[in-house]
This record gives C-alpha cells, sequence and structure tokens, in this order.
C-alpha cells in the first residue's frame, strides 16, 4: 500500500530523484594548458569555517582522488606527502605561521612556497578552501502521519586557488557553489564525499589542460560514487 502511494504521489507532483544545480566561475592568471602535465601539482593543507577543521584532510584527500582519476597524466603531490616533506624539513612552524599569515592577508609566503614547491619537486601547488557545508532532509509526503519519501538536501561552496612555487603568485583560481538534493526512501543523508566529488569534478574540468576530462570519464565517476554509497548503506 505504500509503495502504492508513493507511486500515485510521482505520477501527479513529476518527482524527479537527484537535482543537481552549480554555479562557477574560474579565472587563468598565468596558467596554461600544458603547465600542469609539465610541473605536476602537490596539496598543501585546505583551509576550513570554524568548526569544520576536521574536514580539512578529506577535503585533500577527495579531490587529490578525482584529479588523479580524471587526470592520470599530470602528476598528483597528495597532502599527506607534501606534509611529510614539511616535516622532515622541521618547517612545521613556518608552515603554520604561512597560514596565519594567509587568514588576515590572503598571502602565501612567497620564500616558504618556493622551498615547499622544491622539496615535493612539483611547480604548481592547490589550496582548497571549505566556505560553505550544509545537509539536511525535508519531508515531502506523507499519509496519516506516514513518511513516505525525504528530500534529501547538500550544499557547497568550493575555491581553489593554484600557486605558482616559481614566481609566488597565484597562476588559477575558480569558485563552485552546488545544491545537490535526493528524493528519495534511504535514511542516509547526502555525504560530504557525494557533493564535495561532484564540485571537485566541475572545478577540474574548468582548468586549463591538454586532454579535458571527457564525458565518460565524469559519467564513470559518478557511477563508481553512487555504487560505494549504496555498499555502505
Amino acid at each position: 500500500m505504500r509503495y502504492a502511494v508513493f507511486i500515485i504521489y510521482l505520477f501527479i507532483t513529476g518527482c524527479s530523484g537527484v537535482q543537481i544545480h552549480s554555479s562557477i566561475k574560474h579565472h587563468a592568471i598565468s596558467l596554461q594548458a600544458g603547465d600542469l602535465e609539465q610541473n605536476g601539482l602537490a596539496f598543501l593543507t585546505p583551509t576550513t569555517p570554524t568548526g569544520q577543521e576536521e574536514d580539512k584532510q578529506a577535503l585533500a584527500f577527495v579531490f587529490a582522488d578525482v584529479m588523479g582519476k580524471l587526470h592520470q597524466e599530470i602528476r598528483i603531490v597528495t597532502l599527506p606527502d607534501t606534509l611529510g616533506q614539511v616535516n622532515r624539513a622541521d618547517l612545521a612552524d613556518a608552515y603554520r605561521e604561512m597560514y596565519d599569515e594567509y587568514r588576515s592577508t590572503g598571502i602565501l609566503n612567497k620564500k616558504l612556497l618556493s622551498r615547499i614547491s622544491q622539496m615535493v619537486e612539483t611547480r604548481y601547488l592547490a589550496l582548497i578552501n571549505l566556505g560553505k557545508f550544509t545537509q539536511g532532509t525535508n519531508t515531502r509526503f506523507g499519509v496519516l502521519g506516514l513518511r513516505l519519501i525525504d528530500t534529501k538536501f547538500s550544499n557547497m561552496r568550493l575555491f581553489l586557488q593554484i600557486w605558482d612555487g616559481r614566481t609566488g603568485g597565484i597562476a588559477w583560481e575558480g569558485y563552485v557553489e552546488v545544491n545537490y538534493s535526493d528524493e528519495t526512501f534511504s535514511e542516509q543523508p547526502i555525504s560530504f564525499r557525494q557533493i564535495m566529488i561532484e564540485s571537485a569534478q566541475q572545478l577540474i574540468a574548468t582548468l586549463p589542460t591538454l586532454n579535458p576530462p571527457s564525458a565518460g570519464q565524469i559519467e564513470k565517476l559518478v557511477v563508481d560514487v553512487h555504487a560505494a554509497d549504496e555498499d555502505n548503506e
């Protein structure tokens, strides 16, 4: 009976399941197609709003993973590898001070940026900033107090800067805001990973590269994410 009512509801309302709406802007300052392929990209520690500091590692992990899947021709240095090099060189205090300065000025110390670039052997360094992340649930329909379907929703605002370790300047920057909703029976919310992957692949698709991601690559990535999330339910 519950499913029969739900089918009638779908027919009446035109319920369409997953919906993704996004806004994206980007600006290439000096980065050109071929630069990342030739010089590589290392990830720095992301910045996050107060209260979401624990998401820093997840941000860098997911973004580097998506980047590696969509651009296997680009050498990627992950955040743990970057931090390992910084710590081995006894630069932890200087690294923290660089971020303190960045929070007040928006500038990364050129001298330290160049040193990190040399240590990880990549010219370019990626700095992710999580501007906003929210998630929740709205009940869409009920009969006699029975909850039949929920709309799960999530919003993410993400910034990406690619810094040039040679010049100390920003070579490329981009911004994306994604609104993700799903009408479902599942109790599971839209995960941080789901919306992070969607946000990352949209930003990565705008980077100036010799081989932009194909529709097939992006489709496979999305399918793999949904399959993994279903396995975890």
